[in-house]
């Protein structure tokens, strides 16, 4: 369930001395020591509350904000397919959200304009509209690595939205970028 071994890669990876982990925890730093050298087996509770400020820390350290690209490169769904080709590869980006009066309604990708080319004939007849899909997800520019990360395995990109309006853009290739 916990790996105890963890716990010293992950507070060194933080930047915490045993001593600060300690004081966030509640606990004495020879505890801590112990606990990550092996000498003791610590109670289930103590390890959980050692992971979840780990987890805690993890999480405020890079945010939605920290990683967005912005201003965010978008189309409209009356934007030329053309177009959009030429920006994507010009900014060397394989996705756009589609934007209509500030609001977000679609995304395009570099897999739906194939996609609609190959079912619909030249793009030069095309309009993004032609080829949209549904919205990537939205996030507060306060969510967490992990939260985007999770939601990245599935979407080709996450918005970073504050009180309803589209602030910022996070790839696969951002997040690849804070985990390396």
């Amino acid at each position: 369930m916990f790996d105890l071994e963890e716990i010293r890669r992950r507070r060194k990876r933080l930047g915490l001395t045993q001593k600060e982990l300690a004081k966030l925890v509640g606990v004495s730093q020879p505890l801590i020591a112990r606990i990550e050298s092996g000498t003791i087996d610590p109670k289930l509770s103590l390890v959980k509350r050692i992971f979840d400020v780990l987890d805690e820390l993890e999480g405020k350290k890079t945010t939605a904000k920290d990683i967005m690209n912005s201003p965010v490169i978008y189309a409209t769904p009356e934007t030329p397919l053309e177009e959009v080709m030429e920006i994507m590869m010009e900014r060397g980006i394989s996705q756009m959200p589609v934007l209509e009066s500030g609001s977000v309604v679609g995304s395009v990708t570099e897999s739906s304009i194939i996609r609609t080319i190959l079912s619909r004939g030249k793009a030069n007849k095309l309009r993004v509209k032609d080829c949209m899909d549904k919205p990537f997800p939205k996030v507060h520019p306060s969510e967490s690595l992990d939260v985007i990360s999770k939601l990245l395995l599935e979407n080709p990109a996450v918005l970073v939205v504050d009180c309803g309006k589209l602030i910022g853009i996070i790839t696969k290739q951002d997040v690849m970028k804070i985990l390396k």
